[in-house]
């Protein structure tokens, strides 16, 4: 059984930062793709970044791109998300995911295994 396990959630002010990490117990081999997720109460799971296990092939939800960086270490078994300029609608449970079926790349349902997830709130 594959588990992930998130950190680096926190509460931080509107315009800094946070770094979270997904490390991943098992090697899913470099070609698979982690995403990384978000949710806030009554809504859908959100898309917000994916790369591939061996680095490459980014991709980014439009409400991120230009503040938030996902990045692989594949030795490590490792993703990060690096998240500049926080905004409060930033504000969710991150959850990192893997085991990708090969369909949208920022779709929930398109992964097998998820974290636990980490909070991030972002205050005005």
């Amino acid at each position: 059984q594959v588990q992930l396990v998130e950190s680096g959630g926190g509460p931080v002010q509107a315009g800094g930062s946070l770094r979270l990490s997904c490390t991943i117990s098992a090697n899913i081999g470099s070609g698979n793709r982690m995403g990384w997720f978000r949710q806030t109460p009554g809504k859908e799971r959100e898309g917000v970044a994916s790369i591939y296990i061996g680095g490459g092939g980014t991709i980014y939800a439009d409400s991120v791109k230009g503040r938030f960086t996902v990045s692989s270490d594949n030795t490590e078994n490792t993703v990060h998300l690096q998240m500049n300029n926080l905004k409060p609608e930033d504000t969710a449970i991150y959850y990192c995911a893997a085991g990708w079926r090969r369909g949208s790349p920022l779709g929930s349902t398109e992964y097998i295994f998820w974290g636990q997830g980490t909070q991030v709130t972002v205050s005005s």
